[in-house]
């Protein structure tokens, strides 16, 4: 056979596998930033410099006011990312390019860890698909997939040097998988799996028996010992930096999961993770609720996907039963490998056992289809024992219309407008597309249409505390103190756990010059994330507004210590204050000019004029102008 005297060659395999991966995303390098990509990396100037990389690497993985309580801690995604804006200046180009060339590395490697468990036409078979497969344009053309990307590669080279060693693991392997454990952790939480899967493929392979559990345990305790100081390498900085090991926020706009039983919406989502692997027509950027709706009860979606997982999850044990996998053989346990190993890999983001940051996302499907496409491989290898010429034209045509599609999705991920175009013409009923599209509408001065965009939003999502944070702060930012109020109060009685609405708050009442209610929100949102830089000066503004001096000099002391200077306006208006109060009419003239200068609402100026005639006294401020 042509097809078995190519896959001899195993070479000439791998690189035409690679050439596949790379041309069908091609046409996503000319993309630019797209939607998370302006938050991670375009506007995050702590990565964009040699000098403020390291405490970038050190700091959450949302940038900003999320912070700490967003639950994300991705050191290697951000060191490379910082490599990647240092390099290019910031051109976007690069990055699409690395995230494509990461790709073609990872089919590569998806090939050769197949390679090691099953025939080499089922491998062939299973790493084309992978290679194409439409559902992975998220992860590929949106450049924050790279987190994806370079964990799913470290997880794979740390599975492959597993399954190259002796049976009984030596230090020099063992240390190896450790720390490609702990980089591909510092890349994407899902690599926590990485030490069942070991598991898996040893028990796949025909290493390991239940009654000889303790023998396999002599053997391989040195590989899990590594595995054990790898994941604590990550975790315990985790925990310092975060404050947390999980994510604390629920998927977005699926609160609710925090309430009640999940085993119906988790159902669903199931489903809907094989149906995007064998059916990938329906793709989206968004899956909150609206596209998929948070089920109470039993319903034929979420019934069904019961039974699809039940279904898979029999098949594998019966695959299991059968004789282990050897190289160059198709036994159907090859199948039940791919199915265990999609569900394990999966579950981290499955809100099985807790609830994670999303509903669903195709981006979150990369490493699990790792299991998939070997399920699949074996399939299209025992359809071609049986009927050669059929398979090979079948597989010609699903890789011909897999490629088309992602060819066709990757524009999708060219910029801001066309996600946004995509999204809302494909799920005008999405929360997320509604968020997007009010910011679209405030951009473009249209306040009215924004507005019914973020009402929309808001009731579809739950009133879900990030897309309520977050259209807050688009108010904040057009002068809309007002509606944010109301939010903001809203978000914080539902989540007081949460520092984002409190920090919020403070600043709205520093601008309406309400000195208490600044100092009480700024103080809530200090004990839930004492890191934030401007709420220490809104407390010591708060302080000298009512003419506590001491107390003001003290706090202002307190803060310059722990956060440092800003250019704050409450800042500088302290310091006028404590000018003033001093009798240093120099200090506070200049004190006064530079909160003028600072970046400033309309309403803030009104609030700094106002405070230099009414604390100070037309005379005094006449006197300073004067000067």
């Amino acid at each position: 056979m042509r097809l078995d005297a190519f896959l001899r060659n195993r070479k000439r395999v791998v690189l035409a596998v690679a050439i596949v991966a790379g041309l069908v995303y091609a046409n996503a390098v000319p993309n630019r930033f797209a939607y998370d990509d302006h938050h991670i990396i375009a506007n995050n100037s702590a990565i964009q410099s040699i000098e403020t990389l390291p405490s970038a690497i050190f700091a959450p993985y949302w940038p900003g006011v999320y912070g700490r309580e967003n639950g994300l801690w991705r050191p290697t995604t951000q060191a490379l990312f910082g490599v990647q804006w240092i390099v290019s200046r910031g051109a976007p180009w690069l990055f699409h390019l690395v995230n494509v060339l990461a790709h073609v590395s990872v089919t590569s490697l998806v090939l050769l860890l197949l390679w090691e468990l099953m025939s080499m036409r089922a491998a062939f078979f299973g790493a084309l698909v992978f290679a194409i497969h439409p559902v992975h344009v998220e992860a590929v053309a949106n450049l924050v997939g790279l987190s994806e990307l370079v964990s799913t590669g470290l997880f794979l080279m740390a599975c492959l040097v597993h399954v190259r060693g002796p049976p009984e693991s030596r230090w020099r392997d063992a240390v190896l998988i450790g720390l490609l454990y702990a980089v591909a952790f510092g890349a994407k939480e899902g690599a926590a799996t990485l030490p069942a899967i070991i598991f898996l493929l040893d028990a796949s392979r025909g290493r390991l028996t239940f009654a000889d559990l303790l023998r396999y345990l002599r053997e391989r305790w040195r590989v899990y010992a590594a595995l054990i100081i790898g994941a604590a390498l990550m975790l315990i900085p985790r925990l310092g930096i975060l404050g947390t090991i999980a994510n604390p926020l629920g998927p977005l706009g699926a609160d609710l999961l925090l309430e009640v039983p999940r085993i119906w919406t988790i159902s669903e989502v199931w489903g809907n993770y094989v149906r995007l692997w064998v059916l990938p027509l329906d793709l989206s950027s968004d899956y909150a609720p609206g596209v998929i709706p948070i089920s109470i009860g039993w319903k034929l979606a979420n019934s069904v996907g019961a039974a699809l997982a039940l279904a898979l999850l029999a098949a594998a044990l019966i695959a299991w039963r059968r004789a282990p996998m050897r190289s160059g053989l198709n036994s159907p346990r090859a199948a039940g490998f791919g199915v265990v190993w999609f569900m394990l890999t999966l579950s981290p983001v499955a809100n099985v056992f807790f609830v994670a940051g999303v509903l669903l996302a195709e981006r979150t499907l990369y490493l699990p289809s790792v299991g998939l496409a070997a399920a699949t491989g074996w399939l299209f290898a025992r359809f071609y024992v049986a009927r050669p010429k059929v398979a090979l034209v079948t597989v010609g045509l699903l890789v011909l219309l897999g490629s088309a599609r992602t060819w066709e999705r990757n524009p999708t991920w060219k910029d801001n407008p066309a996600m946004l175009n995509a999204l809302v013409a494909d799920f005008p009923h999405s929360g997320r597309s509604q968020w997007v599209l009010g910011d679209a509408f405030m951009d473009r001065g249209l306040t009215k249409q924004a507005l019914q965009s973020y009402r929309i939003a808001v009731d579809l999502l739950d009133a879900h505390y990030q897309i309520t944070t977050d259209v807050a702060q688009t108010l904040i930012r057009h002068e809309m103190l007002e509606g944010a109020e109301g939010l903001l109060r809203h978000a914080w009685r539902r989540e007081p756990g949460f520092a984002v609405a409190p920090a919020l708050l403070a600043e709205i009442y520093s601008e309406w010059n309400e000195p208490e209610l600044a100092e009480r929100f700024s103080r809530l949102s200090l004990m839930i994330d004492d890191r934030d830089p401007l709420r220490p000066h809104i407390i010591s503004w708060s302080l000298a507004a009512r003419g506590r001096f001491a107390e003001a000099a003290s706090a202002r002391e307190s803060a310059l210590q722990a956060q440092g200077m800003g250019n704050y306006w409450q800042q500088w208006l302290t310091m006028a204050y404590l000018g003033l109060a001093e009798g240093d009419s120099v200090s506070a003239r200049t004190a006064l000019d530079a909160a003028l200068a600072a970046e400033l609402s309309g309403r803030a100026r009104v609030h700094v004029d106002s405070v230099k005639v009414a604390v100070f006294g037309r005379a005094a401020v006449d006197s300073l102008v004067a000067n």
